[in-house]
């Protein structure tokens, strides 16, 4: 079955074409549906594509010399939308000549043009980034938001489970997600009053969500595999993030130079290397690319601007499978599965 195809920001990333290129290529070959539309220097692009005669038999390419850079603000980009590679990738969603896009540019300025081509779905005030974390589990857990929004009030939070809820199912299979919202502690008196709203709520619609909703969890939980979506507000959700990430590397540092300090160590490496392998593919950020925009009419995915070919092709594999299982579909089925009845309710009116 033939998708709609995904426009590819091909001059985004720390590496620009090169790499995604070979991301896309890489994709395109373990999934001969993919059909892309690449957006960039008509010229770079052509000359990538000569070692991948199988991704150009299957592309479109969309000419733009303008580049977003990535220290330019929002605001600034916003001005050339319309020029740049990231802007038509996104507005190529916009018109239909594409299903989905993914870019590798500048987070905010990605976010801004999203939100200004693409708007908000109806019940949705505002939309979140969302990522897949892995877990001590079978699957990842679905993590949102992650910095899109750095404040957000109970009828946010809400909405943010019932987006990452739909999000979870198409990538876990489970049909009733387990949703946690992020809190400094599991106690029903813990946290702020929009999250003690949020879950009172959460709460009671839980069977008409179809999720499974157990209150709060604490940050060094997230991780065990007993969670499936964590809900949290843009703040805290990218500082938790970022603090999982960085503790990520510290442990295959500190094990790197534990393994150097003495040949008996070196010796003991050759031993564990299969372990140390498996631990170093688990938690290489490549084999959980991709960010994803929630809320938004069209499907825009986030690729790490230094994600490597096998991120980004996990990114458009990730794109592809939104597509695949009709992802905002989903979302505007379980918002008027609810009726709209919690989430039109102001905090103070939930109270």
């Amino acid at each position: 079955m033939s998708l709609p195809r995904i426009a590819v920001d091909a001059m985004g990333g720390d590496e620009g074409v090169r790499v995604m290129i070979e991301g896309a290529a890489l994709a395109r070959r373990r999934h001969d549906r993919f059909k892309f539309l690449l957006v960039g220097d008509e010229e770079r692009i052509k000359a990538a594509l000569e070692t991948h005669p199988n991704l150009r038999s299957a592309s479109e390419i969309l000419h733009s010399a303008d580049v977003v850079s990535g220290d330019e603000k929002p605001t600034q980009a916003l001005r050339r939308a319309k020029t740049t590679s990231m802007g038509m990738a996104i507005n190529a969603v916009k018109t239909g000549d594409a299903g989905a896009a993914v870019s590798a540019g500048n987070t905010g300025a990605l976010m801004a043009m999203s939100k200004l081509a693409l708007r908000t779905m109806p019940g949705i005030d505002r939309p979140a980034l969302s990522a897949l974390l892995p877990t001590l589990g079978d699957n990842d857990m679905v993590m949102l938001d992650l910095g899109a929004n750095t404040e957000c009030d109970a009828r946010n939070l809400v909405q943010f489970a019932i987006m990452g809820a739909a999000y979870s199912r198409i990538v876990t299979g489970r049909a009733k997600p387990r949703v946690r919202l992020l809190n400094i502690g599991t106690e029903e008196t813990k946290g702020t009053e929009d999250l003690q709203i949020a879950a009172a709520q959460l709460k009671q619609a839980a069977d008409s969500l179809s999720i499974s909703f157990d209150g709060f969890v604490e940050a060094d939980k997230i991780n065990r595999g007993e969670v499936d979506v964590v809900v949290t507000d843009g703040f805290s959700g990218n500082i938790a993030l970022k603090a999982v990430e960085g503790t990520a590397r510290f442990v295959a540092d500190l094990l790197r130079r534990s393994f150097a300090s003495s040949l008996r160590s070196k010796f003991g490496f050759l031993v564990s290397r299969p372990a140390t392998e498996l631990l170093k593919h688990h938690l290489d950020p490549n084999n959980h690319n991709g960010a994803v925009f929630l809320g938004l009419n069209g499907v825009v995915v986030k690729s790490h601007g230094s994600a490597n070919a096998l991120g980004v092709a996990n990114a458009v594999a990730v794109t592809a499978r939104l597509l695949e299982n009709d992802l905002t579909q989903r979302i505007a089925a379980d918002l008027d599965r609810l009726g709209g009845t919690h989430l039109r309710r102001t905090a103070k009116a939930a109270e």
